[in-house]
C-alpha cells in the first residue's frame, strides 16, 4: 500500500474514529446524569483531540518522537497562525474580555513550561505528570467558575455536549461505540504515523518535518471546521476559545500523556526552530486578542503570512 493512501486511510480513521468515541462517550455520560457544561468542557474537549493525542502516542511508541512532538509544537502553530488566521479573515472576531483574562494567562503557562522541558532536551515522566496536573486544575477552576458564573462560555460547553446526537443508545451500546471509535482511532493513528514515515524517507524530509506539517495540520482539521462553522454562524469567540483551549490540551493533556506513556528525547530541530516559533505564535495571538479585544481583517492576514513564511522556511530547509 502506497504511503499515500496510508496517510489518507489514517486521516479518516482518526476522523471517524473521533466522531464514535465522542459519541458514545457523551452518551455514556448522560445517561450517568453528568452536566452539559462538563460533558462539552471535558468528553467533547477530550474526544476533539483524541486525533492528536493517539497520533502522538502510536508515533513515540514506534519510535517516532519527531512525529510525536512535531504533532503536537505543529498544530499549536497551525491553531494559533492558521486556524485563528483563517477565521479572522473570515470575518472580524470578537473577544470576550472575561474569558480571555483566565485562558490566556494559561495559555501562556503552559506554552512556557513546554518551552523549558523543550530546552531541557528530554520530555520526562515527571514532566508529564506535572503537566497533566497542572491541566486538571485548569479545569477544575474553570468548571467551578463557570457553574457560579452561568457565563456565555458555559452555554457554549452545554451546546457543544448537546450538539452531539443521543442519547439514542443504551449505555451498553454507547460503551460499545466509544471502545469500537477508540480502535478505530488507534488504527487510523498508526496507519498514519507509518505512511508520514515513508513519506519522509522518500522525499527526503525529516519524520520532524513531516509531524510539524503533514501530521499536524492532518489532525487539526476539527478544529479548522469548528472555526469556519463558529464564524460563519457569527460567533468568532467561540472560533478563539476553540484555538486557545486546544493549545493548551495539546501541550499540557497531549504531550503530558505521552511523556508518562513513553518519555522521549527533543529533537534538535525543534530546540533550534519549531519551539520558538510556537512561542513567537502564540504570542501573536494574545497580542492580536488583547488589543481593543478584537482579531480584526488585517491581523489574521498577518497570521496567515506568518504561516506561509513559516511552511517555506521549513520545507525549503529540510530536505537533503
Amino acid at each position: 500500500m502506497s504511503p499515500t493512501l496510508l496517510v489518507i486511510l489514517g486521516l479518516a480513521g482518526l476522523v471517524l474514529g473521533g466522531e464514535m468515541l465522542v459519541r458514545g462517550a457523551v452518551s455514556v455520560a448522560r445517561s450517568l446524569g453528568i452536566s452539559p457544561m462538563v460533558v462539552g468542557l471535558t468528553i467533547v474537549g477530550f474526544g476533539t483531540s483524541s486525533p492528536e493525542l493517539v497520533t502522538s502516542l502510536q508515533a513515540a511508541l514506534s519510535g517516532a518522537p519527531g512525529i510525536a512532538i512535531g504533532n503536537v509544537v505543529g498544530s499549536n502553530i497551525g491553531n494559533a497562525l492558521l486556524i485563528l488566521g483563517i477565521a479572522a479573515l473570515m470575518a472580524p472576531i470578537a473577544v470576550d474580555p472575561r474569558e480571555f483574562r483566565r485562558d490566556a494567562p494559561m495559555l501562556a503557562l503552559a506554552t512556557a513550561i513546554c518551552l523549558a522541558a523543550v530546552l531541557a532536551g528530554t520530555l520526562s515522566r515527571p514532566a508529564g505528570a506535572a503537566f497533566l496536573a497542572v491541566l486538571g486544575g485548569y479545569l477544575g477552576y474553570t468548571i467551578r467558575g463557570e457553574r457560579r458564573a452561568r457565563t456565555p462560555a458555559a452555554a457554549m460547553y452545554e451546546a457543544e455536549a448537546e450538539a452531539v446526537p443521543g442519547p439514542d443508545l443504551s449505555r451498553g451500546w454507547a460503551v460499545v461505540l466509544a471502545v469500537v471509535g477508540l480502535i478505530v482511532t488507534i488504527i487510523g493513528a498508526r496507519l498514519l504515523v507509518q505512511g508520514a514515515v515513508a513519506i519522509a524517507q522518500i522525499a527526503g524530509l525529516s519524520e520532524t518535518v513531516i509531524g510539524l506539517t503533514v501530521v499536524s495540520i492532518g489532525t487539526s482539521m476539527p478544529e479548522l471546521v469548528t472555526a469556519v462553522i463558529a464564524v460563519r454562524k457569527g460567533q468568532g469567540d467561540v472560533a478563539l476559545g476553540n484555538v486557545i483551549g486546544s493549545n493548551i490540551f495539546n501541550i499540557l493533556g497531549i504531550l503530558g500523556v505521552t511523556a508518562i506513556v513513553h518519555p522521549m528525547i527533543v529533537p534538535p530541530e525543534i530546540i533550534r526552530l519549531d519551539i520558538w516559533v510556537m512561542v513567537a505564535a502564540t504570542a501573536a495571538l494574545i497580542a492580536a486578542a488583547w488589543q481593543g479585544w478584537r482579531v480584526a481583517r488585517i491581523e489574521g492576514a498577518l497570521l496567515l503570512a506568518g504561516y506561509a513564511v513559516y511552511l517555506w522556511w521549513l520545507l525549503a530547509g529540510s530536505a537533503v
